[in-house]
């Protein structure tokens, strides 16, 4: 069926169209115009006025709705979609915690079969692992039970059961990381740089190797250190540093403050920096005691002050923003472009997981849009051409 959303501002790569209009036919964009198109045959979406935007792509997010992805139920994975795609997001890539590798080889057995059964909530573009490669001390909230090196015979019998993986974060200065790094690439999984006391020359190692995405910028990660009376530069100012490496950034407004949303955008700009919720399990959901990771063995967290924390309040425990969240800070604190915004939500994460037919309004991509006003509040929501979320 075709439809046709129109009377809105269609933000698009090259700008605002006013008074734009959004043709769809068979789940792909076939034109945009700046005046009403004219198709008989099409269903209509009135805009009234407000922005249609690409859909919102999480390439980084544990859980929402009071569910975890390692909770490795069905359920699960589809009450974490039907969540997020209420708050804009249209693509997601569930994430897991440092684990068991049994645990983790159900949950990519799980992702197989909710993603067939996932017709209501956020489309799943694969599954990033996060962990359990990585150095201790920059654990942050990851279980220190599973943190290890590198293993060759796991992570091959990992994704040899499975092709659903798109990402893998680790850290790189550990003994075993930068083979571990060349075998994803030759395996099409982008390795990432995440819980790590790297410095500069480990990390253009890295990058040399495939590494070309810091994880959680600013979180868990190393800046500049001293060892004996030497300075040396670490993963943050090497990320500024290397023109060609992207980061992703938690723009909650908590874990990165307005001065340094401001400094990520002035250096690596929106076409290197992508927005991600990293949620866990208590997005969406009222303040108070929760749990990040799985119901099984995950660990207590405290919800406050817009963020989970660990119960001693001294660090983050994870994030429990929803995509508009993001969008609202970057735009209403960090003072960034509207349009600039939406790009590292939509662009510039395909382009980090090479996902040619999404995130922007163009002819011959998937139709994943959504409706917002001018607080980023969503009032529709739309996957391969299907309204699957409309606010009321």
């Amino acid at each position: 069926m075709m439809l046709k959303i129109f009377n809105g501002q269609v933000i698009t790569p090259n700008g605002i169209v006013k008074n734009g209009c959004v043709l769809i036919d068979d789940g792909k964009i076939i034109e945009v115009s700046n005046s009403n198109i004219d198709a008989p045959n099409a269903a209509e979406l009135d805009a009234k006025g407000q922005y249609i935007s690409p859909g919102f792509i999480d390439v980084h997010i544990h859980g929402g709705g009071g569910y975890d992805f390692m909770d490795n139920t069905v359920e699960a994975f589809l009450g974490v979609a039907e969540l997020h795609v209420k708050h804009g997001t249209t693509a997601m890539l569930p994430t897991t915690l440092s684990c068991e590798k049994a645990d983790l080889l159900e949950t990519l057995r799980i992702y197989e079969e909710a993603n067939r059964l996932n017709t209501k909530g956020a489309q799943f573009i694969g599954i990033h692992i996060e962990g359990p490669y990585f150095a201790m001390n920059q654990r942050g909230a990851q279980d220190p039970r599973y943190i290890r090196e590198p293993d060759p015979s796991a992570y091959r019998e990992i994704l040899s059961a499975s092709k659903s993986v798109k990402r893998w974060s680790a850290a790189p200065e550990l003994k075993g990381a930068i083979e571990f790094g060349k075998y994803m690439v030759t395996h099409n999984v982008l390795p990432a740089i995440a819980h790590t006391d790297a410095i500069y020359e480990d990390v253009i190692e890295a990058f040399n190797n495939g590494y070309t995405l810091a994880t959680h910028f600013y979180s868990a990660m190393s800046g500049v250190t001293r060892r004996d009376a030497f300075r040396y530069a670490g993963v943050i100012e090497s990320a500024y540093l290397i023109d060609g490496m992207d980061v992703e950034i938690i723009a909650d407004g908590v874990h990165l403050p307005k001065p340094l949303l401001q400094l990520i955008y002035k250096i690596k700009g929106s076409y290197r920096t992508a927005l991600i919720t990293d949620a866990m399990r208590a997005a969406g959901m009222p303040p108070g005691e929760s749990i990040l990771g799985s119901k099984k063995d995950g660990t207590r967290v405290i919800v406050e002050d817009g963020v989970a924390k660990m119960p001693d309040r001294n660090s983050f425990a994870g994030s429990v923003a929803t995509f508009d969240r993001l969008v609202q800070t970057m735009v209403q604190i960090a003072g960034i472009p509207l349009v600039e915004a939406v790009r590292m939500a939509s662009e510039t994460p395909a382009r980090i997981m090479k996902i040619e037919k999404k995130g922007a309004l163009k002819k011959g991509n998937d139709a994943d849009i959504v409706i917002f006003d001018e607080n980023v509040h969503i009032a529709a929501a739309i996957i391969s051409g299907e309204i699957v979320h409309t606010h009321t």
